[in-house]
C-alpha cells in the first residue's frame, strides 16, 4: 500500500476542513473525499476502495453508528474507523464496534500522531495477515488441512488471533475507558441492565449489557451459564455438589457458590467434564 485512502466525514464544516489540512503532514494519509454525512461517505465507499474513516458519531439522519453498521453489511472490505467527537460517552460504544481509536474534539496534534501511527501499523498487519489467509486457504485446498491449524503454523514467528472472541471488555468506569482481560473473569452475575463481572484480583467492573448480549461475546468453551442471571469461567470450578433437596451448588476456587438451574445442569456438567 503505497497510500492510505481516507475519508473525513463530519457534518461540520469548519472540522473537516481542520482535519484535512492536518492530515497533510503525514505524506502517506491520501484524502479521497470530505463528507457532511453517512450517506456520503457510504456512497464513496462504493465507488472508491477506502482504507480509513475519520468519522464523526452524531451527525444528523445517520449516526456514524449507522455508517458503520451499514458498511459491514455490504460487500466490500470493512476500512478502518476513527471516530472523532465531542461526546466521550461514546467511547465504549466505539471500542466495542472495534474503532482503531477515538478521538475527542479538538484534536491535540500529538494524539492525532498516535492515531494516525496506530492506523499505519494494523494496516500494515491486516495486509501481512490477508497473504497468510489466502495463503491458507490455498493450501488447505490442496492438502484437506484445516485453514485455521495452517494460520497457527504459519504465525509461528507472529500471533495471528483469528478467533471472533474478544481477549478484553472495554468498561467505562469514573469517566475512563477500562480494558478488562476476559481471562482474568471468575464469574459474571446481573443487576438489572447491568452486569457484575467479578475478576480474579478482587475487582468487581459494572459492565451495561444484557446477559444475552455478553454470553454472546464469550467463548462458549471457556464460560458456562448456570442459571438466568449467572456466567462463570469453567477453569473457575472447583466442584459441583448435590444439595438433599436436589439442587446443584456449584463451587469455585474461591469458594463462591452459585445455585445452578435445573435448565443449565447438563452444561455445567459438560464443562467439568471436558
Amino acid at each position: 500500500m503505497t497510500t492510505i485512502k481516507t475519508l473525513i466525514v463530519d457534518d461540520e464544516p469548519l472540522a473537516r476542513k481542520g482535519l484535512a489540512i492536518r492530515l497533510t503532514d503525514y505524506p502517506d494519509i491520501e484524502v479521497i473525499a470530505e463528507c457532511s454525512n453517512g450517506v456520503q461517505a457510504i456512497e464513496k465507499c462504493k465507488t472508491h476502495a477506502i482504507d480509513l474513516i475519520f468519522l464523526d458519531i452524531q451527525m444528523p439522519g445517520m449516526s456514524g453508528f449507522e455508517v458503520v453498521k451499514q458498511l459491514a453489511e455490504l460487500p466490500l472490505d470493512m476500512p478502518s474507523i476513527v471516530f472523532v467527537t465531542a461526546f466521550d460517552q461514546y467511547a465504549v460504544d466505539a471500542f466495542e464496534i472495534h474503532a482503531l481509536d477515538y478521538l475527542l474534539k479538538p484534536v491535540d496534534d500529538k494524539r492525532l500522531q498516535k492515531a494516525v501511527v496506530k492506523v499505519q501499523t494494523f494496516l500494515k498487519s491486516q495486509q501481512d495477515n490477508s497473504h497468510k489467509k489466502k495463503l491458507a486457504t490455498f493450501v488447505a485446498g490442496i492438502t484437506g488441512n484445516n485453514c485455521e491449524e495452517i494460520l497457527k503454523k504459519l504465525a509461528s514467528g507472529e500471533k495471528l488471533d483469528e478467533s471472533r472472541y474478544p481477549d478484553s471488555l472495554a468498561v467505562k468506569e469514573q469517566g475512563e475507558i477500562v480494558r478488562v482481560q476476559v481471562s482474568t473473569i471468575q464469574w459474571v452475575d446481573a443487576a438489572g441492565d447491568y452486569m457484575c463481572l467479578h475478576c480474579s484480583d478482587g475487582k468487581t467492573h459494572i459492565l451495561r449489557k444484557t446477559m444475552k448480549e455478553l454470553e454472546s461475546e464469550l467463548d462458549p468453551k471457556l464460560f458456562v451459564r448456570v442459571h438466568r442471571s449467572a456466567i462463570v469461567n469453567s477453569k473457575q470450578i472447583a466442584k459441583l455438589v448435590t444439595q438433599v433437596s436436589g439442587e446443584y451448588i456449584l463451587v469455585l476456587d474461591n469458594g463462591q457458590e452459585l445455585k445452578v438451574s435445573r435448565s443449565y445442569r447438563d452444561k455445567v456438567k459438560a464443562a467439568l467434564a471436558s
